[in-house]
């Protein structure tokens, strides 16, 4: 909006004011200032520009001003008005931002936790940027410490993002300490883009990404599965920085039945207690052995052992199990009651 376009109303009762001082060389009362912030309230209620504004206040100055032996106080009766006025303004603005941040903080929790009539929540899905009607991902980073909307972590990977991908449908927040970015399903390259930044700003930080799925609904499920994925990281000691929880889907289907899960690992792990210094050794070996895609010169590296010390375990291992870690025949029981060894934090936790 011009400084023409500045309705009259805004100056109510400036001129008045400005020739009372010019005869009396008095500030303006308590009363006059409020009336001042109150307009400014107003004006910013309105959505004029502030800048606009104080223009149209200078020039009414010009046209108003009054014949006076103390051009002074005439000064300082601008500023005071002009001052009053902008806090107003200033003051509407701040509570408009609060009830912004309220309103958005409300659509966060909702929409993550699924709490909300679906009809009505995509409805205000729309003032934030996403389409509920479409599927979405939701990728989760944590890291060392909490984060909320205002940190510098969170503000380094909005700009990081919005540098990248302009005005993308894309909705980043906080949640529980924790980076949130809601994505549109067919834009997995922001995901990942998202989960490396976030990793960088974070200072070795992880990151999860759940898989799309369609409606508010989903919206939930994909979030639920970045955050069970963080948790199963930290659980079985997986140190990648960027989790898919579509990677991930043996383990909770391992897990639904513990009481079996821990019969297996009893079976096929238990004899290793009888190892000298207990099964922890052999079982670390088995984990590298099948993490290293059973390549035996990779897992040595990993353990600092040569590969014949490597293999030594391994024959340990076959000798008091009975399975051979190298036959696939073999492979498949070990690898998985392994996993459940991860799972159920065994041999430090008794079955």
């Amino acid at each position: 909006m011009s400084v023409k376009e500045v309705p009259e109303e805004y100056l109510s009762g400036y001129a008045e004011i400005l020739a009372e001082v010019g005869r009396t060389g008095r500030r303006l009362t308590r009363d006059e200032v409020e009336g001042r912030r109150a307009l400014g309230e107003q004006a910013a209620e309105s959505g004029h520009g502030l800048r606009a504004l104080v223009i149209r206040h200078l020039a009414a100055t010009r046209v108003a001003w009054p014949r006076t032996t103390s051009p002074e106080s005439v000064l300082a009766a601008v500023e005071q008005a002009i001052d009053a006025f902008a806090g107003g303004y200033e003051r509407a603005q701040r509570l408009a931002v609060r009830k912004e941040e309220a309103a958005r903080r409300e659509f966060i929790d909702d929409l993550l936790y699924g709490r909300s009539d679906p009809g009505r929540l995509a409805q205000r899905a729309e003032r934030f940027g996403l389409r509920l009607a479409h599927a979405h991902a939701v990728a989760v980073a944590a890291g060392p410490e909490p984060y909320d909307d205002t940190h510098p972590v969170t503000r380094s990977v909005e700009a990081a993002l919005l540098s990248r991908f302009g005005d993308r449908r894309i909705l980043l927040t906080t949640k529980d300490g924790r980076l949130i970015c809601v994505v549109p399903a067919d834009q997995e390259e922001v995901v990942r883009y998202f989960a490396k930044q976030a990793h960088a700003a974070t200072d070795g930080g992880r990151a999860a990404i759940g898989r799309p799925h369609p409606g508010a609904g989903g919206v939930v499920r994909s979030y639920e599965e970045a955050l069970n994925a963080l948790d199963l990281a930290d659980r079985i000691g997986l140190d990648d920085p960027v989790l898919h929880a579509a990677d991930l889907l043996v383990f909770p289907v391992l897990a639904r039945d513990r009481e079996a899960m821990a019969d297996l690992v009893h079976s096929a792990l238990g004899p290793l207690q009888q190892a000298r210094g207990g099964a922890q050794p052999l079982l670390d070996t088995l984990h590298a052995y099948f993490d290293a895609g059973c390549v035996a010169a990779q897992a040595a590296r990993t353990l600092r052992l040569s590969v014949r010390a490597l293999t030594y375990r391994l024959e340990r291992i076959h000798r008091l199990t009975g399975s051979d870690p190298t036959d696939p025949q073999h492979r498949y029981m070990l690898q998985t009651a392994a996993i459940g060894a991860r799972l159920l934090d065994w041999p430090a936790k008794e079955l």
